[in-house]
């Protein structure tokens, strides 16, 4: 399983509109949220793949203000390790490089050592 990440949302309820369904995205995609102490900040927990979906929702819905909330969780996520790109190729027996590539904006000579690897073992 992957491990759940952790993500701070600065001011999330002050940013965003209607935040109470936002908050249900994030709880139907398994994500766990949660305020900082008394601070403004918020805290999401979810492994990658939760913040795929999270962040796909949020780009199909129409609120303007959540954007910047899928564009943070994009840009945490560019950089995958090695061994989180070989879990997500396991989930997915048969994936090509090109899918992997799609789904995790990793490097090209990243997918292709991921995918050697699981076909080696």
């Amino acid at each position: 399983m992957l491990n759940k990440n952790q993500i701070i949302l600065p001011s999330f309820l002050r940013r965003c509109m209607n935040a109470y369904a936002i908050k249900a995205i994030i709880r139907e995609a398994g994500g766990e949220l949660s305020r900082v102490g008394r601070s403004r900040n918020w805290q999401l927990y979810a492994n990658f793949e939760q913040i795929n979906t999270i962040a796909d929702q949020i780009e199909q819905s129409n609120q303007s203000s959540w954007l910047w909330v899928a564009t943070l969780l994009r840009k945490q996520f560019k950089d995958l390790s090695h061994s989180a790109l070989v879990i997500i190729a396991k989930k997915n027996p048969g994936i090509t490089v090109n899918e992997l590539l799609t789904k995790t904006d990793c490097t090209v000579a990243q997918a292709r050592r991921v995918i050697d690897e699981i076909e080696w073992q």
